[in-house]
């Protein structure tokens, strides 16, 4: 059972582009080792949401919205300041993996470590073992192009966890994948739970998984549906 220590805190997330109310005062707390999906029909503001707890967005203005990790304000942090702080504390997986085409597996596993300044080959080592435990450390030395959608997706789950972070945001993760290996990725994000002790939000249209979650939070219209 996960923990009911609350890790993340939301208070009052708005969001508005122009005259769309894309988000509305949203509250809601995400616990330590707690699996949360985030379900809603398209346009329902679940990846804005997403973008905004894990702070690769920011809330509209209003001096009343926090979004607190682990007793940090985010809202409240500079540019550099925040960016240094998501690479230490967040690891993010999204559905286009997102992986740097010129680089190998291990090199898109060990590049959160490269902003922090961390030692190359301890990094690399690190990164060996995140691959090895995936199933893919023989894939290391290859490039995104000679990799299969399951065999990218569990590069960029290595390099969400290269910082071993606090929680790992996911965007729709599994959405581009066949149902086997869906199945198999959401195995590891309950098993990864318990062995690296993180909390997921993830972002998915997957049924099966928002039923094995802890805890599904549905979005309608940019509200949270009770």
């Amino acid at each position: 059972m996960f923990s009911m220590k609350p890790l993340l805190k939301a208070v009052r997330i708005s969001k508005k582009y122009g005259e769309l109310d894309v988000l509305k005062s949203i509250d809601l707390e995400i616990n330590e080792k707690e699996i949360v999906t985030i379900v809603g029909p398209s346009g329902a503001g679940k990846t804005t949401l997403l973008h905004i707890l894990g702070t690769l967005d920011r809330p509209n203005t209003d001096p009343n919205s926090h979004v607190f990790l682990n007793g940090t304000d985010t809202t409240i942090l500079g540019d550099k300041e925040l960016s240094l702080f998501r690479n230490q504390n967040m690891g993010f997986i999204f559905q286009f993996h997102e992986l740097l085409p010129e680089f190998t597996a291990i090199e898109n596993v060990c590049l959160p470590t490269w902003i922090t300044g961390s030692d190359t080959q301890e990094a690399e080592k690190k990164g060996l073992a995140l691959l090895e435990r995936l199933g893919i450390k023989d894939r290391a030395s290859h490039k995104p192009t000679q990799l299969s959608g399951g065999e990218q997706q569990r590069v960029a789950v290595a390099r969400a966890l290269i910082n071993d972070p606090k929680i790992i945001f996911a965007d729709e993760p599994s959405g581009n994948l066949d149902s086997e290996n869906a199945d198999q990725l959401h195995d590891l994000f309950f098993e990864l739970r318990e062995e690296q002790q993180c909390s997921f939000v993830i972002v998915t249209h997957n049924k099966e998984l928002a039923k094995r979650a802890d805890r599904s939070i549905s979005i309608i219209d940019g509200a949270i549906k009770v």
